[in-house]
């Protein structure tokens, strides 16, 4: 039987106790809200609902067949994808809290997650309603932003917006006299991301981030561009696996960025195949990517602050699909386990300012949830994670609530160094240095069943 909770709002909970404190730290809790648990966050919550613990089989004999449906410009559908609808936990009584949407503050850049173009036509008949705005100066990287320009657009109609602050658009249309929109690829709270021909390069094909004419979204895509910017100054080539920049604009207010079109994500590869565990071949290929681009982060005073496997793009996600007799189904082998890593949106270097709460919650490091302060060690913490879910093919901190956190936390490593506990501005969690956990509540039934120590 479910327990039931009452539902936490973080606009009076994580960083205050009472309303003087609230109002207080009102400026301090916008900047540095826990956007990371917002409903765009746990969009994916069905998508990781719990899953029968299992271990990949390869005893059985595989059937071959070739498949090339999941193409890297069909695939890109799933470039930089979220499903916006919300994912419901698997124990889907409680919720985290309501908290700030994705991007409300312009220190955290905009993520390039986006939704299936499909579930938006599917899942809203209202029309929008547009609206003419100022033309405003179009500059790109090839210009200095203080320098105006054109923008064009096909036969320079005027530039429009629906209510939410999307760009108006149509296949055909050009932007910057260069880039011929193909067909919408997602979209989500920043944007929307198109399929476009870049008609400077022979019309190849690229993935257009079109950020909405929203200023904190505007200011966040150009911290993204920055560090885009930045990591490409010192890889030129590509060599470690960042994904690059091939261009951004301003287009009358709507930031735009270009990349090169990319297959699906780790995540969405695993979804796609009912959860099957990557081999342990392609586990270790995939991890030793990931290795090597995030220690390229680190070596430059960067780190990523928010990896997962939704982060991590194939760069062909093409497969074989073979029967499985043992499961009685067919299964899909990923032919090529290449990759790279995306969404530098809230990347942060040594020297700027380090926001309270970063990292998805299901890869986020102790210390980031005892508010102890964080580096790149918190990256690490993320890649052990998602090491564990392309093995098992479930995620390891199945949860949304900070003391169900360390509970699971505890269970799987031990207990919580003391040092942490005595340290930590977030006593609440604990008494006498110790976990304040009760292992026979219904929710310490469910870590004990679903945590298993590693010694």
């Amino acid at each position: 039987m479910p327990r039931a909770r009452r539902k936490r709002s973080y606009s009076k909970g994580d960083h205050c106790y009472n309303e003087e404190d609230y109002r207080r730290h009102k400026k301090r809790r916008d900047e540095e809200s826990d956007y990371y648990d917002s409903s765009h966050h746990r969009s994916r919550s069905n998508e990781r609902r719990a899953r029968t613990r299992r271990q990949y089989d390869d005893d059985s004999s595989p059937t071959y067949s070739s498949n090339a449906n999941a193409n890297t410009a069909g695939g890109h559908q799933h470039h930089h994808h979220h499903h916006h609808h919300h994912r419901e936990h698997h124990r889907d009584h409680y919720y985290e809290g309501d908290s700030p949407s994705y991007g409300d503050h312009a220190s955290i850049a905009v993520s390039v997650t986006t939704t299936s173009s499909n579930n938006r036509h599917s899942g809203s008949r209202r029309r929008p309603r547009r609206r003419r705005h100022h033309r405003r100066s179009s500059y790109s990287s090839k210009r200095d932003p203080g320098e105006s320009g054109g923008g064009g657009r096909g036969d320079e109609k005027a530039v429009e917006d629906d209510e939410d602050g999307h760009l108006i658009y149509r296949a055909g249309d050009l932007l910057q006299a260069r880039y011929e929109i193909i067909s919408t690829l997602g979209e989500g709270t920043f944007g929307k991301v198109v399929e476009c021909k870049d008609l400077h390069k022979g019309n190849e094909r690229l993935a257009l981030k079109i950020i909405k004419n929203v200023e904190k979204y505007r200011e966040a895509a150009k911290l993204e561009i920055n560090v885009l910017e930045k990591l490409k100054e010192k890889d030129q080539s590509g060599k470690y696996l960042c994904v690059q920049m091939r261009d951004w604009f301003d287009y009358h207010g709507h930031m735009c960025i270009a990349f090169d079109m990319l297959g699906l994500s780790v995540f969405d590869f695993l979804k796609d195949n009912n959860y099957v565990p990557y081999t342990l071949e392609q586990v270790r290929h995939i991890s030793y990517q990931l290795c090597y681009a995030v220690n390229f982060l680190h070596e430059n005073q960067l780190t990523h602050t928010d990896l997962k496997p939704e982060n991590i793009l194939f760069v062909n996600s093409d497969f074989d699909t073979y029967y499985n007799p043992k499961k009685k189904r067919e299964e899909r082998r990923l032919k090529n386990s290449d990759l790279k890593l995306i969404d530098f949106g809230s990347a942060t270097f040594d020297h700027e300012h380090h926001s309270t709460i970063v990292s998805t919650r299901h890869y986020r490091a102790p210390e980031v949830i005892l508010e102890l302060g964080w580096s790149q060690p918190c990256d690490v913490w993320s890649i052990g994670c998602i090491m564990f879910e392309l093995y098992t093919g479930y995620t390891l901190f199945q949860t949304h609530d900070n003391k169900e956190h360390l509970a699971m936390m505890e269970r799987i490593l031990g207990s919580m160094p003391y040092r942490m506990a005595k340290k930590t501005k977030k006593q609440k969690y604990f008494y006498r240095g110790t976990l304040d956990w009760d292992e026979k509540s219904s929710a310490g039934r469910y870590v004990r069943d679903t945590c298993r120590p590693l010694r």
